[in-house]
């Protein structure tokens, strides 16, 4: 009886895999021999902008979905998430990241531009997963963890309203005359005045920009300051000039 359970899952999944990937044939064979210059000029306007929550089964569906995430953006930004989606669906995957690769060999700096946070994470997931060069995945994992770690701590945020709540005068004061402790030996931030990020945008300046996906790091570590997150509220509360990471 265990047996034929097993038996029945298998061809599910089986099943389930191949409906997530029929339609991958043409949809990678519209990719090959891109013109990444026609694609960076022609702007998608066949659609309005809409944002996709989950993935749906059907591959040209799913495609058909994000299309209209680049609505008014350039065609080449989807060609991207194009290539992403084949790889996660693991249609040809050798052959659809090498082609991955080549376009970010090209048009890395107009794809660290142009792409929002999302697919930049998107991005350094697929190269975590696939780069053999172990530098290049080691920093691409640092960029998808820095993002996701703000993401828990935004939603956190969300969660519990905490938004609408101030900064309490006591507590600020506080940390600037004695140490407030938070977990396993770690302190708190002497918020206005601590050096600790401008340490650590020094390390991340020197180790990270002369690779690609060091640089993918130090864009979004850049973002982080300009959009609303932690980062950007401790920037805001920060006072010392000496001591500034942005």
């Amino acid at each position: 009886m265990a047996a034929r359970k097993k038996s029945r899952l298998e061809r599910w999944l089986s099943f389930n895999q191949h409906r997530k990937r029929f339609g991958a044939t043409q949809a990678a064979a519209s990719l090959q021999n891109a013109d990444y210059t026609q694609l960076k000029t022609q702007l998608l306007t066949d659609t309005e902008q809409h944002y996709t929550h989950g993935a749906d089964k059907d591959l040209s569906q799913h495609l058909l979905n994000l299309r209209a995430e680049f609505a008014g953006q350039a065609e080449l930004l989807y060609y991207h998430a194009q290539l992403i989606v084949l790889i996660r669906r693991e249609y040809q995957t050798l052959e659809q990241f090498a082609q991955f690769e080549r376009l970010w060999e090209a048009e890395g700096d107009f794809l660290r531009q142009q792409l929002n946070t999302r697919w930049l994470i998107s991005a350094a997931d697929t190269f975590t997963d696939h780069a053999t060069d172990p530098t290049t995945r080691a920093l691409a994992l640092a960029a998808s963890l820095l993002v996701n770690t703000i993401k828990l701590q935004e939603t956190e945020r969300y969660l519990q309203a905490a938004e609408h709540l101030s900064d309490q005068a006591d507590r600020q004061q506080q940390l600037q005359t004695e140490r407030v402790a938070l977990f396993d030996g770690t302190s708190a931030f002497a918020v206005g005045t601590d050096d600790t990020l401008r340490n650590l945008r020094w390390r991340l300046d020197a180790m990270s920009t002369a690779q690609p996906m060091g640089q993918l790091l130090v864009e979004l570590f850049e973002r982080l300051q300009t959009h609303d997150t932690v980062y950007q509220r401790f920037r805001q509360r920060h006072t010392r000039a000496k001591t500034a990471w942005w």
